[in-house]
């Protein structure tokens, strides 16, 4: 067979294999929804997203060449269920879920797009998944939580302020279901540091504001910040409170800092 002839037969086999009109087809681009309990313009929702972009570009992904991101930014409750059942309608190839109560609200829509959730405080406990290890379904994540940690803030906070007699525990209980969690251990170290700890559940920035008048009236009083998403999207105000008080506070995030000067 002459050479011409065989390029020939070559390409005709060539065009006509599955494996050249499968590479002839335009590659999909996935869909992820990211449902963050954030404001869009919160410094510390930016790193994230940054990173998380990052992340993805690493890994070949592209937002606008072959993977679209649709955010949903829910800093209030308001909002956080309709953002969670658009996110479910758009059906797409996997959700990012920051925060325990965004999983909560997306729990309730009943469906199977693939969930990675992060800084779910107790998945496990609130019955998410069976176990992290081997979480089993449509779920899957991790957590950064140890709650006996609640008694090493107690410990850092006795150091810096040594007269506190009395220590607040500062939360919403409608967003950190889980708070008994971190009291346990506060309050079984309590006696120990000669302190008496009081839980300060706030539903809202009225209900913080009365907190800490009230608590401030009281002599030897500091603060214990919860780490859950009603506390970081209040924590500008948090830390105005504590500084009018002159109140000695932990909080649970570096960032915290960033937001002022305690």
């Amino acid at each position: 067979m002459r050479r011409r002839e065989f390029i020939t037969i070559l390409g005709v086999a060539a065009a006509s294999s599955p494996l050249s009109g499968y590479a002839q087809q335009p590659e999909r681009t996935r869909r992820i929804g990211v449902l963050m309990s954030f404001a869009a313009n919160d410094p510390e929702a930016q790193v994230r997203v940054a990173a998380f972009e990052k992340g993805l570009r690493e890994l070949g992904w592209v937002d606008g060449r072959n993977v679209r991101l649709e955010y949903r930014w829910a800093d209030n409750a308001n909002v956080l269920r309709t953002y969670a059942a658009e996110l479910i309608h758009m059906a797409p190839d996997l959700i990012l879920a920051n925060s325990t109560p965004v999983m909560a609200a997306l729990q309730e829509q009943r469906h199977a797009v693939p969930i990675v959730f992060i800084q779910v405080t107790d998945p496990v406990g609130q019955g998410l998944v069976s176990n992290l290890a081997h979480p089993g379904g449509n779920l899957t994540g991790f957590t950064t939580f140890e709650f006996s940690i609640g008694t090493k803030w107690l410990e850092t906070l006795k150091n810096i302020a040594p007269r506190i007699t009395r220590v607040a525990l500062v939360f919403n209980p409608d967003t950190a279901p889980f708070a008994n969690l971190f009291w346990w251990p506060i309050e079984g170290a309590a006696p120990s540091f000669s302190v008496k700890p009081i839980l300060a559940g706030v539903r809202n920035t009225d209900e913080l504001e009365r907190m800490a008048d009230a608590f401030a009236q009281g002599p030897n009083g500091g603060l214990l910040v919860l780490p859950e998403i009603s506390t970081v999207n209040h924590r500008g105000l948090i830390i105005a409170l504590a500084a009018r008080h002159r109140l000695p506070t932990v909080y649970p995030y570096r960032f915290f800092a960033a937001s002022g000067t305690q």
